[in-house]
Order: C-alpha cells, then sequence, then structure tokens
C-alpha cells in the first residue's frame, strides 16, 4: 500500500505541479539556449553549465569527463532559472528541445560506458530527457541517453575516472555473460564465458545496476565476485582498476597502452611516453594475433586470447608492418 500511495503522490505531482508542461520546457530550452548546434549546453546552476560535446568547449572548464563527452564550465551569462536534475522517480519523460516534445519512456538502461540508454520513440538529437516540470532526466546524444545516474555522479563527485575489473560483459545475452577479458591487466581472474551470479555478497540483478557499480567504486579495492564458469560455481578476488576506453573513447583494451582508434581502426591519438611502437596518427590497424579485424569490439575479442605479447599488423600509405605490444 505505501508503495502505491507513492505512486499516486508522483502522478499528481507530475500531472499538477507544472502547468505549462513540455511547452514551458520548449521555451525554457530556447531562451537559455541549452541546445546549440550539436552540443547541450544546460545551465544547472546561475553560474555554471553542464554541457555535451564532442569538442572542447570555448570556457572555463571546471571538470570533464571524456567517457561521456562531459563539461562543468562556468557560465558568464547566467540564466536565471536553470535546470534541475530530477533526483526522484518521474512517471513521465519527453525528448525535448526548441521545438518539440516526444513523450516515451527508456526502453533499455544505459548499461555502463558501452550502451547508452534507448528511448522507445524516435526522437531528434541532440536532445534533453526531461520531465513535464522540465526537470532533467538524462542527456540524448547520438549514440543513445546518457541516464541521470551518471549524470549525478559527475556533478556531484569528485571523481571524472570510471573503475575497471578487466572485463566487458555480453550485451546480447539476457545472462550477465563475461564476452572478452583485458589482457594487460594486472592478475586478471576471468575467462571468456564467465557467468556473473554476484558481485561483493549481492545477487546481480541485471547489467546495468551491475555496471554502475562496477564503474562508480573507487580503484585498488578488493571485490569479490561469484562466477558460474562451466558446472561450477566459483568464488574470485579482484582488485579495481582505472578504466582507460569506452563511450565516447575507443575500447580495444590498447588504450592503456596510449592507443586510441576512430571507428575503422585507424589511429586517432598516441599518449607521450608509448610512442616507441613507431606507430603514428592515421596508422589502420588490420589484424590481431593473425586474425582480421574490423571494429573494436574484435579487437577486444581476439587481443583476449593473447598471452605473453600481442601482434599487431597495420598499414600506413598501402606498406604493412608488425607491432608487438606487451
Amino acid at each position: 500500500m505505501l508503495r502505491v500511495f507513492f505512486a499516486l503522490n508522483i502522478l499528481l505531482l507530475h500531472l499538477y505541479a507544472c502547468k505549462g508542461g513540455y511547452d514551458s520546457c520548449k521555451s525554457k530550452i530556447t531562451d537559455s539556449k541549452a541546445i546549440v548546434g550539436q552540443t547541450l549546453q544546460i545551465p544547472i546552476s546561475k553560474n555554471q553549465r553542464l554541457i555535451f560535446s564532442k569538442q572542447t568547449p570555448n570556457a572555463k572548464i571546471i571538470k570533464h569527463d571524456p567517457f561521456l563527452s562531459l563539461y562543468l564550465v562556468e557560465d558568464t551569462n547566467s540564466f536565471k532559472y536553470p535546470f534541475a536534475l530530477n533526483p526522484h522517480l518521474s512517471l513521465g519523460k519527453a525528448a525535448v528541445n526548441q521545438t518539440s516534445a516526444i513523450e516515451g519512456k527508456i526502453s533499455k538502461k544505459q548499461v555502463g560506458l558501452n550502451r547508452l540508454a534507448a528511448f522507445n520513440e524516435a526522437v531528434f538529437t541532440p536532445s534533453m530527457l526531461l520531465n513535464s516540470c522540465c526537470s532533467l532526466e538524462g542527456m540524448i546524444t547520438e549514440k543513445g541517453i546518457i541516464q541521470k545516474e551518471y549524470i549525478q555522479r559527475f556533478l556531484h563527485s569528485g571523481e571524472t575516472d570510471y573503475s575497471d575489473i578487466g572485463i566487458r560483459i555480453d550485451l546480447d545475452t539476457p545472462l550477465l555473460v563475461v564476452k572478452s577479458i583485458d589482457p594487460f591487466f594486472k592478475n586478471n581472474p576471468f575467462k571468456k564465458g564467465d557467468r556473473i551470479l554476484e558481485y561483493d555478497g549481492k545477487k546481480v540483478k541485471n547489467k546495468a545496476s551491475f555496471m554502475q557499480r562496477v564503474l562508480f567504486s573507487k580503484t585498488g579495492v578488493s571485490h569479490k565476485v561469484k562466477i558460474k564458469r562451466g558446472s561450477q560455481n566459483l568464488a574470485l578476488s579482484v582488485i579495481s582498476q582505472k578504466r582507460y576506453g569506452g563511450g565516447y573513447i575507443s575500447d580495444t583494451f590498447l588504450e592503456q597502452k596510449g592507443i586510441y582508434f576512430d571507428e575503422n581502426l585507424s589511429i586517432v591519438k598516441i599518449l607521450e611516453g608509448y610512442k616507441d611502437y613507431g606507430l603514428n596518427i592515421g596508422d589502420k590497424l588490420l589484424k590481431v594475433n593473425a586474425d582480421f579485424v574490423e571494429n573494436q569490439q574484435d579487437v577486444m575479442n581476439t587481443i583476449s586470447d593473447f598471452k605473453d605479447f600481442a601482434t599487431l599488423l597495420f598499414e600506413r600509405e598501402k606498406f604493412q608492418f608488425f607491432v608487438q605490444i606487451n
């Protein structure tokens, strides 16, 4: 009964608290200049904006999340009525821009950094996911929806990095199964095909909540993971480490070796200290350990199997050459 009472109260708030509804949200977006071109520039206080942009904004940056392309910047032209992040359950949501409000619901939750949330209706991007009181529920990008839990952490935590336990899970199966393992992750106890049952003594409910717990935890912390491997149930121990790839950063496990790729596996960035490999921006990765690779998932799946070193075949201006990574 308490749950029903709570839901009814939320419904009444949703129906009556905000007279203007989504029309007022459209006006607020326009007046605040919260959407500019392909960027979101959302005023969240009288002197700060939350920005989604794939380009570095021309503003004083307070903090930056490169995985989700989020920036918190100083707002020199402050907006009197900033957007609030909704901390509560909302029964109604809409994808809103300056001219339209498309009501619907989140059909698939965000699973970590590698699959953003999905809406059940076709939407324009970028847009803001709002409730009828114009409170922020998420940020709609071309890759999907950045859910409010990740926005909340970015805004209110001192952390802009994420934690990792050396695995990537299979997004195409209902079970929580390890699809690839990070071969550079120190003392990685996992194997491909491991089914995760419990994490730190609690049963795993779904992929979205599991990945939040992994990503939002602190690095250097020991975690107990109960898995099913074949016909055996095993208890593993893993110490979380810093996450290097995912979201709007490439995710091939080679990022911790300072090598970053675009979607076509051409190198877009090489960190200082990792240039002894002889690689250049624009070099295209063709093979990993003698297997052809076409995308970042192929690289992760193939490099998971390497033992002492990975052999990579690159092409540069029709010249092909090998690089060994250990």
